[in-house]
């Protein structure tokens, strides 16, 4: 039985009458192909990848599984339509808190349309993605069973500043509610979640030191998901916080060379999450921003400056 996947915080939904994606509960996410040349791109990208000798299992399991394409009744009734079959990635997840985050400060590419070029360019521009290489696509965090979760509206998040950003990430981690404006987040659940070897902060790095080699792939638009599990931090068990990387229809070859744009906005997130976990009342945006133009070479118009 197919379904509307609850957890999912950006990106179209399967609401009324919008084509989007669909899951089941054997764990599987069913992500409709988009019908111009960026459905047949993200299939050609999760084929090259997951076959790919020179991507090490380390990193294998930073992306979501790949299990092929399938015909299926399109949510917004329109028929057969055909969709990537995908690792569902919060299945099994009771109440997780989910962060998108689109990576990079420029999420169009000098081969894409005009007119995507300009839509592109003019939401970097609007939120922080020009600033910090990184914005805040979508979220939800678990409040309690009484509250439920707190999802902030599309436009909300979508005007975010940098220090909305950073008092964002601290939400994200902290006991005290989301919705209460009176208090600081204390960021309690920091270091189950953001620190430690199987944190967030040590995939976050792997992922890094993976960037900073590979040349095969130059991801434009690509999000990273963060997903832990308040409850399970409650109960004294393990947060289960991961990162997955998604949303592939638009990687070009790296043809030899890093992907600087990526690198720069991963590194501009790492260090706005290490100052979360050292230093929880500092400014962090001087230091973000000096690592995050350490390893970026991009002006606004995709020269090299």
């Amino acid at each position: 039985m197919l379904k509307i996947p609850y957890h999912q915080v950006a990106g179209h939904q399967a609401r009324d009458g919008i084509l989007g994606p669909l899951i089941d509960d054997s764990g599987r996410f069913y992500k409709p192909l988009q019908g111009d040349e960026r459905g047949s791109k993200e299939v050609a990208f999760y084929t090259s990848f997951s076959s790919n000798a020179r991507i090490p299992d380390h990193i294998q399991r930073f992306f979501p599984v790949f299990h092929g394409t399938q015909l299926l009744e399109a949510s917004d009734g329109s028929g057969l339509h055909p969709h990537l079959v995908l690792q569902d990635v919060v299945s099994g997840c009771h109440n997780p808190s989910v962060m998108d985050v689109k990576i990079g400060s420029r999420t169009w590419y000098l081969q894409a349309s005009e007119d995507y070029i300009q839509r592109a360019l003019k939401k970097d521009r609007e939120t922080t993605s020009l600033s910090l290489g990184f914005r805040i696509s979508g979220l939800q965090i678990y409040d309690s069973k009484e509250s439920g979760f707190w999802r902030p509206e599309k436009k909300r998040v979508q005007g975010f500043t940098v220090d909305d950003t950073r008092v964002v990430l601290r939400k994200f981690v902290s006991s005290n509610s989301p919705t209460d404006s009176d208090s600081e987040p204390d960021c309690s659940f920091a270091s189950a979640v953001y620190g430690g070897s199987e944190g967030i902060l040590a995939q976050l790095l792997e992922l890094k030191a993976w960037f900073e080699d590979q040349t095969i792939f130059h991801f434009f638009s690509c999000s990273i998901l963060m997903v832990y599990e308040k409850e399970a931090i409650l109960k004294g068990m393990s947060s289960g916080a991961k990162i997955k990387l998604i949303d592939f229809a638009h990687v070009l070859e790296g043809k030899g060379v890093i992907d600087h744009n990526f690198l720069g906005g991963l590194c501009s997130l790492i260090k706005m999450i290490s100052e979360i976990l050292t230093s929880p009342d500092e400014n962090p945006n001087r230091s973000c921003l000096q690592d995050y133009e350490k390893y970026h070479s991009y002006s606004e118009n995709g020269t090299t400056e």
